[in-house]
């Protein structure tokens, strides 16, 4: 052997998936590392055993100090989810990977994979996974035992993705292998292994939504609808919040969610944070976020209380301040990172001027759009223009980020 440590792939089968060679280079080495299920596979073995069973920064501590040749065991491709990407940003490694979970499952449907959507949720939150698959053709999930197929299969229900179809893969290359196609009720029935993959395929077509989803679509209050921030109003500000797909954001004073659904499914890859001070305009947006299969952290409160829980935001955004414009400005920005934006929606001419003085007093440039909006309205057999509420849109950001 020589020096470096070596990171080997092992299947579910133990000994049988692996190359004569990798079972030389195991034989050979005085150390073997691996999970406790890994190192059962070889009740022989003349060297140290070391069972990784917490975190990975000791192990790596321990590898580091160690001089003796040295093997590390992982499941399938160590590089994919695995720990031997973890393992080669802290110390030179040689990777050897067997079959990956994906390969095998794909393998066993019969069916090409590089055109699927690839997603762990093992260890992590389903928070946000709605609008990430959400008319996608193929779907991988890494499951863990918390978020089983099963609860996959109540989730996928609860915002009406009942157009996908499952194929669960379990103890994939083992004696206990079990593959099938499942219905997401059906799969909400059974009880599968802790160890499998999770495949969704989209069997029928999926709604869309554009940009600039209409404010009739939304649930709003009942009679006294028009606490939304109007689509054409909403499009601009979001235009202005210039969010990446992994962009994390706030939405301050959400009431419906409008903006925080838009942002969502913008933002696919990144999270979203709302929070609302009035408890029924929650329940009307948790109703408009099963209806746009958006899922993002929502919470009852009135900022800037509350926001301590919210991790640092790429963008914010700004419906209402319920009277606390100084405190609440000062606490975004000094929780915004440092290429980030605010984007405030004034419909008075004393919250625009208080905005841009504390924006003033901050350091930050600032940017305003007024936008007045008028839409066709019938008339007898003819039409007219209505005029909105005109909206001052302000942008704020620190003086010498890209964003100038």
């Amino acid at each position: 052997m020589t020096g470096a440590i070596k990171v080997i792939g092992i299947g579910d089968d133990g000994r049988r998936s692996l190359l004569p060679q990798y079972e030389r280079w195991i034989e050979e080495s005085q150390v073997l590392v691996g999970g406790k299920r890994h190192l059962a596979f070889f009740p022989d073995y003349q060297g140290e055993k070391v069972e990784i069973a917490g975190g990975l920064k000791d192990v790596v501590q321990r590898l580091k100090e160690e001089t003796r040749p040295t093997v590390v065991l992982a499941s399938g491709d160590p590089l994919f989810y695995g720990i031997g990407g973890y393992l080669a940003k802290h110390m030179p490694v040689e990777v050897y990977p067997n079959l990956s979970s994906l390969q095998l499952a794909f393998a066993r449907m019969g069916e090409s994979w590089q055109d699927a959507y690839i997603h762990s949720v093992h260890g992590r939150p389903l928070t946000g996974l709605a609008q990430r698959i959400d008319g996608r053709h193929k779907v991988v999930l890494l499951t863990d035992e918390t978020n089983s197929p099963r609860a996959i299969g109540a989730y996928l229900k609860k915002f009406g993705m009942t157009e996908y179809k499952a194929f669960v893969a379990e103890n994939l290359g083992g004696e206990e292998e079990r593959t099938g196609w499942y219905t997401l009720d059906e799969m909400m029935e059974q009880t599968f292994s802790p160890l499998n993959v999770v495949v969704l395929k989209r069997s029928g077509s999926s709604p869309q939504w554009p940009l600039g989803i209409d404010d009739e679509a939304f649930a709003q209050r009942k009679p006294d609808k028009g606490l939304i921030t109007k689509k054409e109003v909403r499009v601009l500000s979001l235009a202005q919040l210039a969010l990446r797909t992994d962009s994390v954001v706030w939405d301050i004073g959400t009431c419906t969610g409008s903006v925080a659904i838009e942002a969502a499914r913008l933002a696919r890859e990144g999270a979203v944070y709302a929070i609302e001070k009035n408890e029924g305009d929650l329940e009307l947006c948790r109703r408009n976020m099963l209806t746009f299969r958006t899922d993002f952290v929502l919470k009852h409160g009135k900022a800037p209380e509350g926001l301590e829980d919210f991790p640092d935001p790429d963008a914010i955004f700004i419906g209402g301040t319920g009277g606390n414009l100084d405190v609440l400005l000062n606490t975004c920005a000094s929780r915004l990172k440092p290429d980030g934006t605010i984007v405030l929606n004034a419909a008075t001419i004393e919250t625009l001027s208080q905005a841009l003085s504390v924006f003033k007093a901050l350091g930050f440039a600032t940017q305003v759009t007024q936008v007045q909006v008028s839409r066709s309205k019938p008339i007898l057999n003819m039409n007219r223009f209505e005029a909105l509420n005109p909206v001052f849109i302000l942008r704020a950001y620190r003086e010498g980020s890209d964003k100038t």
